[in-house]
């Protein structure tokens, strides 16, 4: 599958419990049109263990396979994510804040 949104928050470095591997994760917001104007929320696990140095707000492409991760909340009660499981995770976009500064510089210069 793909996903086109925004990161939510900074991809983080974990490692695997059971196989000892490094990934990394972030959250991901996809942007909804229509009706739906409710973005709809991913856990994006980068199956690599290198950085792929996305910034908080970059708009992005994941690929991958989407699963379901079910747990217990920090309150015993059980909840779940949508889970990418993801080969690609590519910037499109810089975040806006990023985007607008080259053009106040050259309008201060």
């Amino acid at each position: 599958m793909q996903v086109f949104g925004n990161v939510a928050t900074a991809p983080e470095r974990k490692v695997s419990k059971s196989t000892g591997r490094g990934h990394f994760e972030f959250r991901l917001a996809e942007s909804q049109r229509g009706v739906d104007t409710e973005p709809t929320w991913y856990t994006v696990r980068v199956m690599k263990d290198h950085n792929p140095k996305l910034d908080k707000g970059a708009f992005v492409k994941v690929t991958g396979k989407l699963k379901t991760d079910f747990y217990l909340s920090r309150e015993g009660k059980p909840t779940g994510t949508l889970l990418i499981l993801a080969f690609e995770a590519t910037k499109l976009a810089k975040p806006a804040a990023q985007a607008t500064e080259p053009a106040r510089q050259e309008q201060e210069d």
